[in-house]
């Protein structure tokens, strides 16, 4: 197609109009590498004819969902014609009552008490559950929303700018929709900025590892989402999800031993036939082997390494370590073994000793609290016990590198943050699953807790409410959907 242009993802595009009845939707943007029925939901959202409904003219008939765009002979600057009839709203046979889908889409969305769904793009459930998860993060959207459009600093590549922007143009969508979005422009910045998401196999694009996904954007979002400090430019991400670990590294054959820090965006939940439940694995994950040259025996050796939690995040997240790659087969295999995983997590156990020490007094707080729900008497607080006390700022501080608290952090954390102390223990807030048997296969689905403390499972574009009771028997065990990535909320007192 000579007419075609070059588009951000350097795939080929180009830009035709649609007439649907009345209406001339101009310059809309045709990307020829995917099928047309991502074109489908672009026009979706513009006239609310669901894909299935849509009769295209094109030379030679009717736009199929699955057709090579180069052999539909569509060509820059045509006019297709559409036809097809838009969801119909529901509407109240009188003024009162008011149906939800009569109120305005963005009153639409507060009513429904969760936000739009995505369209699958071809193999995009792995990003889907991603997005899904991550949107839930109110403290994310708000850096998000403060990003310039033109604010790039001079330390940010373009395409993680762009990657920011689309992020947050996406949430902002899902935000005020009450219909499904495609996330066409963000896939697009997301396979070029990590072209291993834009991998084909026999035309269609292959099914993609969620946890790689999720990685890649927090990573990218850590670079950008940046807030200014008196001292150092402090990553608002790494202050949300960044946990910081103190290992203790040594040599049992040569008594060599360090003490390394280092920060992660996620706990690992190793799976063995040994473990049985969450908090066995995160223990197995947290002792590790590895060979490196020792400088005392001069040759390779092996060393231990036990690594404690020394810094805590607002926002908890847990892989379960469910692939491993399978020599005969020469692909990622499955681990399906049943791990269970509670609602509630206490991580006091898995943290270093000086970081126990400054949990305490908040703890003693919760267990006041809630004994007061059970009308017991709380505890008297003594009077130096403040100087213990670990505020979100102070663990989120500790992610500077070398494991003490940042001084200049108070300034970057909001006015609710200053006021709440972390405990160690955290809610479950989101669950990323997975369905089949390889990580290049099966399907990926969000199950997302609103603000109303009901359950959302994101299965792509259709949103279904879920009982709560239901979403801790996503453990494994079978072929059903089993939790890949588990995302905690810390649970805080005030000061």
């Amino acid at each position: 197609m000579a007419d075609s242009q070059s588009g951000i993802d350097g795939v080929q595009t180009l830009r035709v109009s649609v007439k649907w009845q009345k209406k001339v939707f101009p310059d809309m943007e045709v990307d020829t590498s995917q099928p047309p029925y991502v074109f489908k939901c672009q026009l979706y959202d513009l006239t609310g004819v669901p894909p299935e409904r849509q009769k295209i003219i094109v030379k030679g008939g009717l736009l199929k969902d699955d057709a090579e765009w180069a052999s539909v002979g569509v060509k820059e600057g045509q006019r297709l014609m559409m036809m097809g009839t838009a969801d119909e709203m529901v509407k109240a046979p009188e003024k009162e009552p008011v149906f939800v889908e009569d109120l305005p889409e963005e009153e639409q969305v507060v009513a429904l008490g969760h936000s739009a769904g995505l369209f699958n793009l071809g193999n995009t459930c792995y990003m889907n559950s991603t997005v899904q998860c991550l949107h839930s993060v109110p403290e994310l959207n708000s850096a998000l929303l403060e990003y310039s459009q033109s604010g790039r600093n001079n330390e940010l590549d373009q395409t993680s700018h762009l990657l920011t922007v689309a992020t947050r143009d996406l949430f902002s969508e899902l935000d005020k929709d009450v219909k499904p979005v495609a996330p066409t422009q963000f896939w697009m910045v997301l396979r070029k900025k990590f072209p291993q998401f834009g991998q084909l196999h026999n035309g269609a694009f292959m099914q993609q590892d969620a946890e790689e996904c999720w990685t890649q954007l927090l990573y990218t979002l850590s670079q950008s989402l940046r807030s200014p400090s008196t001292s150092e430019s402090i990553s608002t991400v790494k202050r949300l999800f960044g946990i910081q670990l103190a290992s203790r590294v040594y040599c049992q054959e040569s008594g060599e031993e360090s003490i390394e820090m280092e920060s992660t965006f996620a706990l690992k939940c190793h799976i063995s036939h040994e473990v049985n439940h969450l908090h066995e694995g995160l223990k197995h994950g947290l002792k590790s082997e590895l060979e490196k040259n020792s400088p005392a025996l001069g040759r390779s050796a092996v060393y231990l390494k036990e690594s404690s939690i020394s810094g805590l995040p607002r926002y908890l997240t847990i892989q379960f370590v469910r692939f491993f790659w399978k020599r005969e087969s020469n692909q990622k295999a499955k681990i399906l073994r049943k791990v269970d995983y509670p609602l509630e997590l206490d991580v006091y156990d898995l943290c270093s000793d000086e970081l126990k020490r400054q949990l305490e007094v908040p703890r003693q707080i919760l267990r006041d609290e809630e004994g007061k729900k059970l009308g017991l008497k709380p505890r008297e607080k003594s009077s130096g016990s403040k100087d213990n006390d670990v505020k979100m700022v102070d663990a989120e501080g500790s992610l500077n590198g070398s494991g003490e608290s940042s001084s200049g952090t108070s300034l970057e954390a909001t006015q609710s943050e200053k006021e709440m102390q972390l405990t160690g223990v955290y809610d479950l807030v989101a669950v990323l699953t997975h369905k089949g048997r390889s990580a290049d296969s099966g399907h990926y689905v969000a199950w997302v807790k609103q603000d109303n403390g009901k359950w959302i499972e994101f299965d792509d574009e259709n949103p279904i409410p879920q009982r709560e009771e239901d979403i801790v028997k996503l453990s494994g065990g079978g072929d059903w959907h089993m939790a890949y990535i588990c995302m905690y909320k810390a649970r805080t007192t005030p000061m």
